[in-house]
């Protein structure tokens, strides 16, 4: 016969099973439920009409900032955003030495659609501002979807402190850090000095000073801009890639169609991604891995179990 105590250590033990049980699909149900950290989109059957562009750049766009949940996550009601392309060249879209306008566009309508009071689109150009905006598409495609596109106000620039290893003070772009929200736009590039400009590189655009000196220690000076920064959001566009003699660019033949647009909150992680577009191996950016080795992100983006969506 069983004992009174045996029955109620076995209805323990399997009370206690079944609250294991439920604990573990409820850890289950969180971790599936986590939001993403990084997300690419990619599109697997590029349209050869060159039309055909633009209309997927919008969409991988709009796919990779789903994949982390939707624009709503990072921009609320009211919110000043500033989108920062890379505006810094007198080209064309194919060309690849600025950022795609469609995807700038496709930014722009999804922070006013998350309840975006007010986008700015702007960047501190190195060819002459009204030809590159001009030229690159950028301030035609975020106007039209209702950005305030304009060249930088050099009387806006203030010596902030940057209290970094090598930055210790530097002329910051005031709107950069008075929005409530900024979203890095870098298109991935070759760059003959540091092997590629990604999302870090693309900060300098919102600085002023005689930015050429940061050329001298490129691998310290840009993790410092990215500590001081910030950036609340980091959109890689890989639609088409500068594969050699960045970051001007210029000869069509230097161009690759990667029909990709990564979005991710760890800018560390966007720029590892970003790297392996130019088949480079993370490390090999020195100002990524240094990035790293200071706790700013993961060099190992894969460790964030990225969203792939096929588009």
């Amino acid at each position: 016969m069983t004992s009174h105590r045996s029955r109620l250590d076995r209805r323990a033990f399997l009370k206690g099973c079944t609250a294991l049980g439920l604990g573990s699909l409820a850890g289950e149900h969180a971790l599936a439920a986590a939001p993403a950290s990084l997300a690419i989109a990619r599109y697997r059957q590029s349209p050869s009409a060159p039309d055909g562009v633009a209309e997927e750049a919008r969409l991988l766009t709009r796919k990779a900032i789903e994949g982390l949940g939707g624009m709503a996550r990072f921009v609320s009601k009211g919110d000043r955003v500033l989108v920062k392309p890379n505006i810094a060249w007198d080209r064309r879209p194919e060309q690849a030495a600025d950022t795609n306008p469609d995807v700038v566009a496709a930014l722009v309508e999804m922070c006013y659609l998350a309840g975006a009071k007010r986008v700015i689109v702007t960047d501190n150009s190195t060819h002459v501002a009204e030809r590159a905006f001009a030229r690159s598409g950028i301030q035609a495609a975020a106007q039209k979807a209702g950005a305030d596109a304009y060249y930088v106000d050099l009387r806006k620039f203030r010596k902030m402190a940057i209290k970094g290893k090598v930055l210790s003070e530097w002329e910051v772009y005031t709107e950069a850090v008075e929005v409530d929200k900024l979203i890095n736009v870098p298109i991935v590039k070759h760059h003959g000095l540091c092997r590629a400009t990604l999302g870090m590189k693309n900060l300098m655009g919102v600085i002023g000073g005689p930015r050429n000196r940061l050329h001298q220690d490129l691998d310290r000076s840009l993790p410092d801009l990215a500590a001081f920064l910030k950036p609340t959001l980091v959109v890689v566009d890989a639609v088409r890639v500068l594969t050699a003699n960045g970051p001007t660019g210029g000869n069509l033949a230097d161009v690759q169609r990667k029909d990709t647009v990564a979005a991710s909150v760890d800018q560390v992680a966007a720029d590892a991604f970003a790297a392996t577009l130019l088949g480079l191996r993370p490390q090999d950016v020195r100002y990524v891995a240094e990035a790293a080795a200071r706790g700013l992100g993961k060099l190992d983006f894969e460790s964030l179990a990225p969203r792939r969506v096929d588009v």
